[in-house]
């Protein structure tokens, strides 16, 4: 029997995909912005995205044991509305927090000195702006990787074992503030104005679901410009050398400026996940990281009879040998 990947069918679709649905997702978000009930026209289309790519998952799926059920998706799908969505009320506007955020807090910054360059056309405000808040983005998330103090909150997003478009937005909500803090922020004091907000939300929702995709998508030279599927599974490999690289949330211009670009010539790893352990529902995630116990679970330390601590694998790694003593069973609500 003939392998479909090798089939020409097979290759047109995976070279078309990427580029086709963020393209149709950006689109839609124009006409999105320019009707009278913006937020409410993009997320539509954003659930439209959303649809299509759960549809090609089941076509042409990077990773077949990804479509496995891991018991998560009530979780993934809490988090992403509450870090994403919180000033909004409707499941459906989970992704698109930064645009509201914008809307309601741009005016506030408008009595500060305006350096943006605004005579620009707006597509190359947009593409300054996306490298500004990228650099921001790129700061935080190897500072949550490399600071542990940070890590106890980004390990929830890394302790998926599978990738697909329903957990891209599975982050703790104080990883998410730092993030936007960081990325956001600057672009306030610059006076950037509202139009490029809403273009950086909405190239940062199209490409963080394209980024978690469980679709075999071949994305080639777009490799070297965006954060697409094949670079974001390498970061969440459990090998430290492969995961702690390709911070990069739209684009890998930092990476490649800063030298964690990582891109081998084979295939990501599909065995992902951390060396600790978080709690199993929503509400255990969201306060584990603030108990002293929960913090051990999280790294994957384990405590020794005698009281003393002991370490097991990287410091805040997803090395598969971390572990947690079976005396210290992971509590459900994340507290000591």
């Amino acid at each position: 029997m003939t392998d479909k990947s090798t089939s020409i069918p097979y290759a047109l679709l995976s070279w078309i995909l990427w580029p086709a649905l963020f393209s149709a997702g950006l689109v839609g978000a124009g006409f999105a912005f320019r009707s009278t009930a913006p937020l409410l026209w993009f997320n539509a289309v954003y659930l439209a995205i959303v649809c299509l790519i759960a549809l090609f998952e089941r076509v042409i799926p990077f990773e077949k044991e990804w479509l496995q059920r891991d018991g998560q998706t009530f979780n993934d799908v809490a988090h992403t509305l509450l870090s994403k969505g919180g000033v909004q009320l409707a499941a459906a506007l989970g992704a698109t927090a930064p645009m509201a955020v914008a809307t309601v807090a741009h005016p506030l910054f408008m009595s500060l000195p305006d350096v943006w360059p605004g005579s620009l056309p707006l597509a190359l405000q947009v593409a300054l702006g996306l490298a500004i808040a990228e650099l921001g983005l790129y700061v935080a998330h190897r500072a949550a990787h490399e600071i542990l103090s940070l890590w106890r909150f980004h390990a929830l997003h890394h302790s998926v074992e599978r990738l697909w478009v329903v957990n891209t937005g599975r982050f703790h909500f104080m990883d998410s503030l730092f993030k936007i803090a960081l990325s956001q922020l600057p672009l306030y004091l610059l006076g950037a104005p509202l139009p490029v907000f809403l273009w950086i939300g909405a190239v940062t929702a199209f490409i963080g679901l394209l980024t978690h995709c469980n679709i075999d998508v071949r994305t080639g030279p777009l490799d070297l410009v965006f954060s697409t599927p094949g670079l974001h599974r390498w970061h969440h490999s459990r090998v430290l050398a492969e995961g702690n690289t390709n911070y990069g949330e739209n684009l890998v211009l930092w990476d490649q400026l800063f030298g964690t670009y990582f891109n081998p010539d084979r295939r990501p790893p599909t065995d992902i996940g951390i060396s600790g352990r978080v709690a199993d529902n929503f509400i255990g995630q969201l306060f584990q990281p603030f108990s002293k116990k929960g913090y051990r679970q999280i790294l994957g330390r384990r405590v020794h009879p005698d009281g003393q601590e002991i370490r097991t694998g990287d410091e805040g790694s997803r090395n598969p040998s971390g572990a947690i003593s079976e005396n210290d069973p992971l509590s459900t609500d994340g507290t000591a």
